[in-house]
């Protein structure tokens, strides 16, 4: 008797530890989660507020005489900025597969994305400020340049710099949940954006996806890989992400 009164006890003290680990764990995540959403607030914010004086700042510099817009470079700006932003979808799945994974410098930062992490950052986050630096020259060489090519220029960083936040948001917050993102998880195409980049890490289909925005057209072009997203999209449970 006084063995199963033992054991009992074990079995408590066992079950407690259990759910003090499980409660730091959580608590661990949680404050990762801040930390990751406070930074990545503040570079979008800082971002956008700087993308929306420069825009505003380089019109207003290059205005022509009498005070007409230059409606040319307007238009060269928005449609760079909507190329740029396509443009980078075509170039992040060709350097996700190419740069990221097969070579062996950019895996050795890569394959942190690929391991549990053990903080709110890792290695493969750096890429983001290497992929800035593009977006950043092109839009310092196009505000200075008063011409339709110096508003293209411009308009294709402006597009990059889109892209990045657009990126973050839906890859860090809504895929891995390194910060909350709010209803728009529960939207369809979300849902499959979802589903088709946790393909990609399963290593199902060789690594494809490859691309993030465009992930679920390209496994439609891989035998039974468009149907495995449908039925993941139906059976995963969505209230607990």
């Amino acid at each position: 008797q006084a063995a199963g009164v033992g054991d009992e006890h074990s079995a408590d003290v066992a079950l407690q530890q259990l759910d003090r680990a499980i409660a730091e764990r959580r608590a661990r995540r949680k404050r990762e989660q801040l930390s990751y959403q406070a930074a990545a607030i503040a570079a979008s914010i800082g971002v956008s507020g700087i993308a929306i004086f420069a825009t505003y700042l380089r019109f207003a510099m290059h205005m022509t005489v009498g005070g007409a817009v230059p409606w040319g470079e307007v238009a060269g700006t928005l449609l760079l900025v909507v190329g740029g932003a396509l443009g980078m979808e075509m170039y992040a799945r060709y350097a996700h597969k190419a740069i990221w994974h097969e070579s062996p410098l950019g895996w050795l930062l890569h394959k942190s994305h690929h391991t549990p992490r053990t903080g709110p950052f890792e290695a493969n986050d750096l890429f983001a400020i290497i992929n800035g630096l593009p977006a950043m020259l092109l839009c310092t060489f196009g505000f200075w340049l008063p011409n339709v090519l110096g508003a293209a220029c411009f308009g294709a960083g402006l597009g990059i710099t889109l892209y990045g936040m657009a990126y973050m948001f839906v890859h860090d917050g809504l895929v891995h949940r390194r910060f909350p993102t709010g209803p728009i998880a529960g939207l369809p195409y979300m849902k499959r954006l979802t589903v088709a980049h946790q393909l990609h890490h399963s290593g199902k289909y060789g690594g494809a996806p490859w691309g993030m925005f465009l992930g679920p057209q390209e496994l439609k072009h891989i035998p039974g890989a468009a149907e495995e997203v449908e039925r993941l999209v139906l059976e995963l449970d969505w209230s607990k992400r």
